[in-house]
């Protein structure tokens, strides 16, 4: 008992001595060029939010019921999004796998064995002697209820490797809030575009309404001799050039809704979006301030988390320079007569300790060394390029919505004008007073125009979204911080 007493003092201590700081630098996060405000003016806030918080469901700012329908059955449908919560798992497991070394392994097992043993001897015979043999045949069982090994983590090797483990599982998660957060904006976009298309369509139907009543009336004005055929062929060329149009966003509509179909999951066979009125809302879109960048959006999440993973493994390559201790002990039974194998006397137990140190690699471990830190200074260069890019698509939106909104307003002037035209050359067509080009020219004219101003709501719309992006998700300010381990919509149900 006193050599068992021993061992135990040894290997607390030893495991004490395993608490020690690992070996390789601690994770930081490297220095960004963060600007202290936008260019755009906006509503600025405090930084509060960040990427773990529940953004909520950010499309319905938009209040369409249909658009909301949808985005639930991506959520839920869509295959690649479901890949990517898999690719989750899949990183849950593997932290779970690298937390295990930290714990002793423990195993049991039962050994029978059957061997011969041959003697040899002498005999005499007739003044002579003769060599014989005998076999004899044993049994031997052993049964170790307990075997245990446990590697000392000294230098910290297993912990940077669990750090590494966790920090990739942080980033398949950021991975997927990604894929989320891109999937809602496409849905959204796609949704828009389709909205947009039906609103030409409308105009362009009331376009033919008008274009066929016109060439009805030249018609009709030309067999009692008050036009001529010029007139009539302007007409009728008018006619069926926006006739050709119409087919044109026909077209473009299917396939509009063959994309949403795939985006929402499903088949594009049986899939079908009602018409309904063009609703022109823009929300207004809260910016904040530019540091909330760093702890909303999930790519940013997602490169600082591997920034940490490849930190975390320079640790694991230094601690290749240093000797690995494992300790190993046993406990069991072990007898030649099965009758025998659980008495007190059967009983065996060992304890011991093994030490192993390279001592020539012909300079692998410090290539290695190298290696991972080259790799690291090669993420800290596209974190701080994602960072670039991130100021520089919220600068664009921001611009882009504040040039699209003065647009707008003088596009909606140029409606009512053409508009007028296009009435007043009619009125003066029917007294005689004008010329059916006049008229073809003026209806045109209110024709594009009504198309320019759909054309810039929908890119309003479309900014918008891509700022929301742009941003990471939504903005409630009911968005509360999620406890830790807590499932949210932006992260796939991980396992407990």
């Amino acid at each position: 008992m006193g050599v068992v007493w021993r061992a135990c003092c040894l290997l607390a201590a030893l495991v004490s001595l395993a608490a020690c700081d690992p070996v390789g630098p601690n994770f930081a996060r490297p220095e960004a060029p963060v600007p202290a405000q936008f260019i755009e003016a906006g509503p600025w806030k405090e930084a509060v939010p960040q990427d773990t918080i529940a953004r909520g469901d950010w499309w319905t700012v938009f209040g369409d019921p249909v658009l909301n329908d949808l985005q639930g059955e991506a959520i839920k449908r869509n295959p690649d999004l479901k890949a990517v919560a898999a690719r989750v798992l899949q990183a849950q497991a593997i932290a779970g796998i690298s937390s295990s070394y930290l714990y002793p392994e423990v195993s049991a097992g039962v050994l029978y064995q059957r061997f011969a043993n041959n003697s040899n001897f002498t005999i005499p015979v007739d003044s002579a002697t003769v060599t014989a043999s005998t076999e004899t045949i044993s049994n031997a069982y052993k049964a170790v209820p307990l075997y245990a090994s446990y590697e000392i983590d000294f230098w910290g090797r297993i912990r940077r490797q669990r750090e590494s483990a966790m920090a990739e599982l942080g980033a398949g998660i950021a991975a997927y809030q990604t894929a989320l957060l891109t999937l809602n904006g496409d849905i959204a976009q796609t949704y828009f575009e389709i909205r947009t298309v039906d609103e030409l369509i409308r105009i362009l139907n009331d376009s033919i309404r008008l274009h066929r009543e016109t060439f009805s009336l030249v018609r009709a004005r030309r067999l009692d001799g008050l036009s001529n055929d010029v007139a009539l062929s302007e007409a009728e060329t008018a006619l069926r050039t926006i006739e050709a149009q119409f087919q044109t966003l026909e077209a473009r509509r299917v396939r509009l809704v063959n994309r949403l179909a795939i985006l929402t999951g499903s088949n594009t066979e049986g899939f079908a979006l009602a018409t309904q009125p063009f609703a022109w809302a823009v929300p207004a879109v809260p910016v904040g301030l530019p540091s909330d960048l760093l702890q909303r959006r999930p790519d940013i999440a997602k490169a600082e988390r591997e920034l940490a993973a490849y930190n975390a493994r320079i640790g694991v390559a230094i601690a290749a320079y240093f000797p690995s201790v494992v300790l190993t002990s046993s406990i069991g039974f072990e007898s030649f007569d099965l009758a025998t194998l659980t008495n007190p006397t059967s009983n065996i137990w060992g304890i011991g300790i093994s030490l192993l140190q390279q001592l020539f690699n012909a300079g692998r471990i410090s290539l290695n060394v190298e290696r991972t830190k080259a790799a690291y200074e090669e993420q800290v260069a596209l974190y701080q390029a994602l960072l670039l890019r991130a100021f520089q698509e919220v600068e664009t939106a921001l611009a882009s919505l504040s040039l699209l909104s003065q647009q707008i307003r003088q596009q909606q002037l140029a409606v009512d004008s053409a508009t007028r035209t296009a009435t007043i050359a009619s009125q003066r067509f029917n007294q005689g007073l004008t010329s059916m080009l006049d008229v073809l020219v003026a209806q045109r004219a209110a024709l594009a125009s009504r198309t320019i101003a759909v054309q810039i709501a929908n890119e309003q719309l479309m900014i918008t979204i891509a700022l929301i992006k742009a941003l990471g998700g939504g903005w409630q300010d009911r968005a509360r911080q999620l406890p830790q381990g807590s499932r949210s919509m932006w992260a796939p149900p991980l396992k407990q």
